[in-house]
C-alpha cells in the first residue's frame, strides 16, 4: 500500500509538471492567445492547428486559462514622449498593440529592450519588440473544444411558404487605382470646393539638402526606383520629427494627401502616416 507521504508528493509532482505536458501537447485546432485571459480581450496571435502549444510562462492565469510565451518579434506602438532624445523607450512605458491611448497594453518597457523604430503614426512610433511577451490561452487537454454543430431540425411534412429572393443591388463600377507618384484622385464637397483624398505612395526616402547648392521648398521627399522625384514631403503633421534621420536612403510607405506645389509642377504630400517597407 502506498504510503501517505509519498502519495502527497507524487501528487506535488505531477500538479507542477501539469503545465509543462499541456504546453507539449499538439492543438487540436486553431487557438487564439490573447493580452488578457479574456476571451473579449485583443488577440495577440493565432497558433495553427497541430502546432505544439508555446511554453509556459510563470506569469498565474485563473481556471481555464494558460499564460504561455510568445518570441519576438512583436509590433507595437508607444506614445512620443516615452521616446527619449536618444530614440530609447523609457523603463515602464506601455507597448500598445494599436496606435491609441485605449489600445490594449501588450508588455511594459524595460531596461535592456531590443526594439527598433519602423513607423510613425502622428502622436505614436511604431516599433518592433525584439522579446518574449506573455500571452493567455484556453488550453483544455492542448485543444479549445470546437463548438458544437446544431443538428438539422427534423424534416416536417407541413408545407412551408416560400421566402422570396432579396434583391440584388447592382454594384457600382470599378475604379482604377491611381498610378504611385501622381496626385490623388479628388472629390467635389458639398459647396462645389475640390477635396483631395488620402493615399499610400511607397518610394525611397531622401533628403533633398546638399552643399552648395539652393534649398528646396521641402527638406525630404521619395523617389521611385529610377531615382526620379516621386513628391517632396510635407512632415509637419509627424510630430516625432527628430526621428526622421532613421529613414533616409530606405524604402518607405508614406500616406497622406498630395497636392501640387504652388507656381511649380511638383508634387508635395502631407505625410500622416510613415512606415518602413
Amino acid at each position: 500500500m502506498m504510503k501517505p507521504d509519498f502519495l502527497r508528493i507524487l501528487l506535488t509532482i505531477t500538479a507542477a509538471l501539469a503545465p509543462v505536458l499541456l504546453a507539449a501537447a499538439p492543438l487540436g485546432q486553431p487557438t487564439p492567445v490573447h493580452v488578457k485571459p479574456d476571451s473579449n480581450a485583443a488577440v495577440i496571435t493565432v497558433l495553427p492547428a497541430s502546432s505544439e502549444a508555446p511554453a509556459p510562462s510563470s506569469e498565474s492565469a485563473p481556471a481555464g486559462w494558460s499564460a504561455v510565451e510568445l518570441p519576438g518579434p512583436h509590433e507595437v506602438y508607444v506614445d512620443n514622449k516615452d521616446i527619449t532624445k536618444s530614440l530609447d523607450v523609457k523603463p515602464g512605458a506601455a507597448y500598445r498593440v494599436r496606435p491609441s491611448s485605449d489600445a490594449p497594453v501588450l508588455a511594459t518597457a524595460a531596461d535592456g529592450d531590443s526594439v527598433e523604430i519602423t513607423g510613425l503614426r502622428g502622436r505614436w512610433t511604431q516599433l518592433q519588440l525584439n522579446r518574449k511577451v506573455t500571452g493567455y490561452a484556453q488550453l483544455a487537454g492542448g485543444s479549445t473544444p470546437a463548438p458544437a454543430t446544431p443538428a438539422p431540425a427534423a424534416a416536417s411534412n407541413a408545407p412551408r411558404a416560400e421566402t422570396p429572393a432579396p434583391e440584388r443591388s447592382t454594384p457600382p463600377p470599378a475604379t482604377a487605382a491611381p498610378a504611385t507618384g501622381r496626385p490623388a484622385p479628388a472629390t467635389r464637397s458639398g459647396d462645389g470646393g475640390i477635396v483631395a483624398l488620402p493615399r499610400l505612395f511607397e518610394g525611397k526616402f531622401v533628403s533633398t539638402r546638399a552643399p552648395f547648392r539652393p534649398r528646396r521648398p521641402f527638406d525630404f521627399a521619395i523617389e521611385d526606383s529610377s531615382g526620379a522625384r516621386i513628391a517632396y514631403v510635407d512632415l509637419s503633421k509627424l510630430l516625432l520629427t527628430d526621428q526622421i534621420e532613421n529613414y533616409v536612403n530606405k524604402t518607405v510607405a508614406v500616406y497622406g494627401v498630395a497636392r501640387p506645389v504652388p507656381d511649380s509642377k511638383d508634387i508635395v504630400i502631407t505625410v500622416e502616416s510613415l512606415q518602413l517597407r
